[in-house]
């Protein structure tokens, strides 16, 4: 939670800065700038702006004068509401373009240093495995098949595929393949699965000679030899073509010795391996304890990591909308929504992995998300206040007091019952019992 707390409490000072730094340039009086709310407990005033750590570190803001707009206006020109709504649609769109731009500029610099993505992703999306009774075993998907075109995008590499696959769970999918020089058409409905109810079609990406890259200790793996870096080539003589192949035939070999045949430094071995009976996975299946993760690692160069982080913040942000699109049609589940406890779990782990870059690269996440999220048309968040600037620019007066008041009140409510929703989601992902009772 200590990796969380400082992640989450620097997102929310950079978000914070941009507001301040733009209604500081635009002549607007800051009075209070605070990280967390209720009581102060440190912090000093410099000129008019109480400079404050709070008890409640859930948040922060930037208090300028005269922002609310139910208060009385002065006429005062260091109030926010004396100032033209361009000023303030500056100021308010000013957090979540920090948030933003700092994602960016994070990737660039993780990128220039260390560059790493799945061996497979942009790989050409040809099907190395399919799971059985699965919606693309059941449609007739077969080894080999390549996925020439799926929910509009032709010739998808995996990286493209996944997400597809990932935002559609019980809806149906167009996806054209391509098998021996002729193509067809079928329709798959991924299944929602896991806490995150994504959706999972039965698919795995084509990994020849797959590489072992984590070995549990103790388990059978270890103890007949097996080491990190070989590749897997068969078991009992049948070729492997990755992980969820080799899951699937130890379901029916069980617990009966079996051969793995592997390359390490050029050289063929073979060893025998007896699997054991494992739930370490929340789930009870037949494992020799070896995992495969085979990633691609580089350093970029300053324009190429700039543009590779711009590619991946805009597919990023797409991808939200989308997400958040298919939440308000029903289309997906809100488990698929971390909350706090969720991404402290998810910083934990960054955190426990070898070098800051798991770390840096869940940062620039957040903070994508948080400045996306901040965009959202909600009355009382930045998306919000833009939204109400713009029926304002068109009605070309104010919107009456009286109205403000409601919305802005609806909008509080709206935002404590999310916020309680995205809690319990969080705390039912770790409780099992209750994850059969969430929608």
């Amino acid at each position: 939670m200590l990796a969380v707390g400082v992640i989450l409490g620097f997102m929310i000072l950079i978000h914070e800065f941009g507001h301040y730094a733009v209604a500081k340039l635009l002549g607007v009086r800051v009075e209070q700038f605070a990280i967390g709310f209720g009581k102060r407990l440190v912090g000093f005033k410099k000129g008019d702006t109480d400079y404050r750590i709070n008890a409640l570190p859930l948040g922060g803001y930037v208090k300028m004068s005269g922002e609310n707009p139910m208060d009385e206006r002065s006429g005062d020109p260091g109030e926010f509401m004396s100032h033209p709504r361009w000023h303030r649609f500056l100021i308010a769109i000013a957090g979540p373009a920090m948030n933003i731009f700092f994602a960016v500029g994070l990737l660039t610099c993780v990128y220039m240093v260390h560059f790493e993505y799945p061996s497979f992703f942009d790989e050409p999306a040809v099907i190395g495995w399919v799971v059985p009774d699965t919606p693309a075993g059941k449609a007739g998907v077969k080894v080999g098949d390549r996925i020439a075109r799926i929910d509009g995008i032709e010739n998808p590499t995996w990286e493209q595929v996944i997400p597809r696959e990932a935002l559609n769970p019980n809806q149906p999918l167009d996806v054209t393949f391509e098998r021996g020089g002729r193509r067809f058409e079928k329709t798959i409905v991924p299944e929602a699965l896991g806490p995150n109810q994504m959706g999972s079609a039965g698919w795995e990406p084509r990994q020849p000679n797959f590489p072992v890259t984590v070995l549990e200790p103790g388990m059978p793996a270890e103890k007949a030899g097996v080491k990190l870096g070989d590749e897997i080539v068969s078991v009992d003589g049948q070729p492997i073509s990755g992980i969820e192949a080799m899951i699937e035939s130890l379901k029916h070999s069980k617990d009966k010795p079996i051969q793995i045949a592997v390359v390490r430094d050029g050289q063929p071995l073979t060893f025998t391996v007896r699997p054991v009976l494992s739930d370490s996975t929340g789930e009870a299946r037949y494992r020799v304890g070896f995992a495969s993760a085979p990633m691609k690692v580089a350093s970029l160069p300053l324009v190429a990591a700039f543009r590779k982080s711009v590619e991946q913040n805009k597919q990023g942000s797409l991808l939200i909308l989308e997400l958040v699109q298919k939440m308000v049609q029903r289309k997906i589940s809100i488990r698929s929504i971390e909350g706090p406890i969720g991404i402290g779990r998810a910083a934990g782990q960054a955190a426990s992995k070898k070098g800051w870059t798991p770390l840096l690269e869940l940062t620039a996440g957040i903070s994508l998300n948080l400045g996306i999220f901040n965009l959202l048309p909600i009355p009382i968040m930045d998306g919000g206040v833009i939204l109400l600037l713009f029926v304002e620019s068109l009605l070309r007066r104010d919107i009456s007091l009286r109205i403000k008041e409601r919305i802005y009140q609806a909008a509080f409510v709206f935002l404590v019952l999310f916020a309680v929703m995205v809690i319990y989601n969080d705390v039912a992902k770790m409780l099992p019992g209750l994850m059969g009772r969430m929608p």
